[in-house]
């Protein structure tokens, strides 16, 4: 078999929110990524660095034909279902995606000697933990079928590091936010989930209302604390990874959040004065499995990946999010 190409970085869902802004910082950074993508949830425009491939994970032949032209020398995995909600009503699809598919490109990998993984994990691994903030080893109980997904891919990995001499990162990401600062991609997700968007359409669509999920928490306002991230910030952190692997083989797990919190009252707040437009709100009951406070202990990728994130304020996040928003 020839020789991979040491700048070349297969992409799998790098049509997406986090996968799109992770191809624009490995051109960068000097790579070259290949965007595999089968454009269930991502987007073709977002597809600016490098080629795009179509196809799905779960397709044997069609990863082996793609790795076969373009020999990448790692694979940054991103390809997955990830709507909870979804996940509860529609667990067999769930894993059949994330997880056989992940196992399907992992074998695809190995028939073609590639050894190093960096894998989109989730801080739903954690599920309900008592400890904040939270750190890589505290225990991992998610509670719906997306974080035991995620989970078990993180697992699967461990096995094909023992087995097979495969490297790898997860990435447990908290709550991904922003847009690109230079306004050439954003989040546009169908349907959307994520807060900061839902109340930024709700400034722009005034007959729409975004709902908060429970208002009795015990926090000081009574909403949900979230850690939310940069995605720009996120997709350092895979550049990171990447150069971190050929120093140091093995089987590594990182956090990736501020390790500050903020309730969805504030976040809201925050749209509001970004925007000149307060969103119109209107109260909903707590969502099962929504713990009162998530927020990421980020020293371990602090002094091992020497990642900081550059954008801590939900100030700087919400203002990316409507100036790519308001682009046109």
């Amino acid at each position: 078999m020839a020789r991979s190409n040491s700048k070349t970085i297969l992409v799998t869902g790098g049509a997406g929110y986090i996968g799109a802004h992770t191809c624009k910082a490995l051109s960068n950074a000097g790579f070259e990524p290949v965007s595999y993508d089968n454009l269930s949830q991502g987007n073709i425009d977002a597809v600016r660095w490098g080629p795009f491939e179509h196809g799905d994970i779960l397709d044997r032949g069609r990863l082996e034909n793609v790795i076969d032209r373009y020999r990448p020398a790692a694979v940054i995995h991103f390809a997955a279902l990830a709507y909870v909600s979804e996940s509860v009503a529609a667990p067999g699809k769930y894993w059949n995606t994330n997880v056989n598919g992940s196992l399907n490109l992992v074998e695809v990998m190995r028939s073609r000697n590639i050894n190093q993984f960096v894998f989109s994990s989730s801080c739903a691994v954690y599920g309900e933990s008592p400890f904040q903030p939270i750190c890589e080893d505290v225990p991992r109980r998610p509670v719906n079928p997306y974080g035991r997904s995620k989970l078990v891919v993180e697992k699967l990995l461990e096995d094909c590091h023992a087995a097979l001499n495969l490297n790898s990162v997860s990435l447990r990401y908290f709550n991904a936010a922003g847009a690109d600062l230079d306004g050439e991609i954003g989040e546009d997700h169908q349907p959307e989930t994520h807060l900061i968007p839902l109340a930024l359409n709700s400034v722009i669509n005034h007959d729409q209302s975004i709902t908060v999920f429970g208002t009795d928490y015990p926090t000081a306002d009574g909403t949900c604390i979230r850690d939310f991230v940069h995605v720009s910030d996120l997709a350092d952190a895979h550049v990171k990874a990447l150069d971190y692997l050929h120093g140091k083989p093995g089987v590594h797990r990182f956090n990736l959040g501020t390790g500050h919190g903020f309730s969805v009252q504030q976040v809201i707040e925050t749209v509001g004065q970004v925007t000149g437009i307060q969103p119109s709100i209107r109260q909903g009951p707590r969502r099962p499995g929504d713990p009162p406070v998530l927020v990421a202990d980020p020293v371990r990728a602090n002094q091992e990946l020497n990642w900081k994130p550059r954008y801590c304020k939900i100030r700087e996040m919400v203002e990316s999010a409507w100036n790519w928003v308001n682009r046109v």
